[in-house]
């Protein structure tokens, strides 16, 4: 099959990126030894119980960061995944687990499953505005005044964002992408799963297994930050 024939079978193309895709800007993983559950238990700064028990320890891990992502700037593959959104000829539709608004920085388009360090929610409301680089105990909401202001961020054991729109892009799309993920956290763990049955390809680009290579139906595995989505070999091998 030639290089063109092979893209266009390729229309609609959904990616999920994790953790491992922000590494190489200097943002710590979750889950690797020495990664941030390393230094902080779940249950004490990612948990609503948590916000309630100490909203002050709370809110300086969030700060840091904050502070850390506003500082970070985008690699290689983010910037190759909004060359891909720019330049590709059908959908892509970016998900992201990640928090930090690198692929934003990088010019390109994310459905934000577990919030946006940027941005603030009201606990009592659920407004949302443009956080402050640092956010304290009882700062008050802009909308409706209570003192509830949290991060926007997806806590364990809360529904994650935007799943209506991820599932029925997953339901419909011809390619499945999961880049720098651990497969250990669910909704997105299940993505692969989704879209096979619906009747897409399946690829891994990951530095080493996950929980959920098994499902996938091919693997990359070079480092996430030299990985270009539009190679031809790439797409070559997808398809």
């Amino acid at each position: 099959m030639a290089e063109g024939d092979a893209m266009k079978r390729i229309n609609r193309i959904v990616i999920l990126t994790g953790a491992g895709i922000s590494a190489e800007s200097g943002l710590g993983t979750f889950r690797d030894d020495g990664g941030l559950w390393a230094q902080h238990r779940i249950e004490d700064v990612a948990t609503p119980e948590a916000f309630e028990r100490d909203p002050a320890l709370v809110h300086r891990f969030y700060n840091a960061r904050r502070v850390q992502a506003a500082d970070a700037s985008p690699n290689a593959a983010h910037d190759a995944l909004a060359r891909l959104q720019t330049t590709f000829p059908g959908e892509v539709m970016l998900v992201t687990q990640n928090v930090d608004g690198l692929h934003e920085k990088a010019g390109g388009t994310a459905v934000h499953m577990h919030g946006e360090l940027s941005r603030a929610l009201c606990a009592a409301c659920d407004h949302r505005w443009d956080a402050p680089s640092e956010m304290s105990v009882g700062e008050t909401c802009p909308s409706c005044t209570a003192p509830s202001a949290r991060p926007d961020i997806v806590w364990f054991g809360e529904m994650p964002y935007h799943m209506e729109r991820i599932i029925d892009a997953l339901h419909s799309c011809d390619l499945f992408a999961a880049i720098g993920t651990s497969g250990q956290v669910y909704p997105a763990a299940g993505f692969v799963e989704e879209a096979r049955m619906a009747g897409a390809a399946t690829v891994e680009l990951n530095l080493r297994d996950s929980d959920m290579s098994h499902a996938f139906e091919d693997h990359i595995i070079p480092r996430a930050a030299i990985i270009d989505p539009l190679s031809p070999n790439l797409w070559f091998r997808l398809t």
